[in-house]
């Protein structure tokens, strides 16, 4: 008797429910990505699978189950403790400052220990790799190098490309589209070590609820939040929306830097440059310079800090009286110099882990 028939997923099925607007289940997802991330999808079956899922708009059981399986074919490490991720989607098109790379700086000043997953940049001129290259910290490190300077100085990068091999699949599809798409919201979802915690800017409003989802269905404790003019940062210059997590629960929140402390400011006036140029802004700043800068700093590292304070409820009042502490806490680690000599001590320990 004949073997019967195979009944798993196939990409015509998925692609036929996908251009009927319908979502896939979590077992679907994760089929794909797993065809993606082990080379056995063609460039059009990726192509065609990214492009009808961005179409429909990705569900929270889509994302969960392209980022599992992302980090199933990752290099993971364990950083023990409670640990950090401060990240942006990208994409916003505002050239700005490296807003959460600074900000990464300043948590571990306060002795919150950072794990910031990041990559060059794609779609700015200067990504967070490319700005802490021009601080001096070494890219060019191991993962159990990565986790060791984490142990020793309390912040580390995990670089995307060693710790992502199998995104090499998925590139040339994503070249030759050229569009945003689905692996744009994988980056804050799939830090190797999987941080404690998790503060996430998202430029895409439609994505916000999606990313938030993620995060509830894991259990993590996060903030995921959107400035109302489309910043992938908590803004200076008005409202920031913030999706607040915990317990697996979301709370819609709305923070003013006037809320907790802070002056507004223009988008422009923290406008970015290259790399060197962003990395002197980041001196500044950690020498204590005032200015808009800072206050970005400030309002971005204070909401990450917020998230781990383990203080307070989920009722918006009670989430910007938290947001207003870690701000005050913030610019405590600035003003002590604390955060210049944090970044010093890891520089330092990320040249000894991996000398040239």
């Amino acid at each position: 008797m004949p073997a019967a028939a195979s009944s798993g997923p196939t990409w015509p099925d998925l692609l036929t429910r996908l251009l009927a607007r319908q979502d896939l289940t979590l077992e679907h997802s994760r089929w794909a990505m797993d065809q993606i991330m082990s080379g056995e999808a063609s460039v059009a079956q990726v192509a065609g699978f990214l492009m009808a899922l961005r179409s429909k708009v990705e569900s929270v059981a889509e994302v969960r189950g392209l980022a599992d399986v992302m980090l199933e074919h990752a290099r993971r490490i364990e950083v023990p403790g409670e640990t950090i991720d401060i990240v942006g989607t990208g994409g916003d098109r505002f050239g700005t400052v490296n807003i959460s790379t600074m900000s990464s700086v300043v948590i571990a000043a306060t002795g919150l220990r950072v794990v910031k997953h990041g990559n060059r940049a794609a779609s700015s001129k200067s990504g967070s790799a490319d700005v802490l290259e021009s601080l001096g910290v070494n890219l060019t490190l191991s993962p159990e190098q990565v986790r060791q300077v984490a142990l020793d100085v309390g912040i580390t990068f995990c670089f995307a490309q060693t710790f992502h091999p199998s995104m090499r699949f998925a590139g040339p599809a994503r070249a030759e589209l050229g569009v945003a798409t689905a692996f744009n919201l994988l980056g804050p979802l799939t830090n190797p070590a999987q941080p404690t915690y998790a503060a996430v800017g998202v430029a895409d409003a439609r994505f916000l609820p999606v990313i938030a989802g993620v995060f509830a269905d894991r259990g993590t404790s996060a903030a995921v939040f959107r400035g109302d003019e489309g910043l992938d940062e908590m803004s200076i210059a008005g409202t920031t929306t913030v999706l607040w997590v915990r317990d697996g629960a979301v709370t819609e929140v709305s923070v003013h830097p006037t809320d907790v402390g802070l002056g507004v400011s223009t988008i422009d006036s923290i406008k970015g440059g290259l790399a060197d140029e962003n990395a002197e802004v980041a001196r500044r700043v950690f020498a204590g310079e005032a200015g808009p800068a800072r206050d970005a700093v400030l309002l971005n590292a204070g909401t990450a800090l917020a998230v781990a304070a383990h203080v307070g409820g989920t009722e918006p009042g009670e989430v910007v009286a938290a947001v207003r502490d870690g701000v005050t806490r913030a610019a405590a680690a600035i003003d002590s110099g604390g955060a210049a000599a944090q970044l010093a001590r890891w520089v330092v320990a990320s040249r000894e882990a991996a000398p040239a």
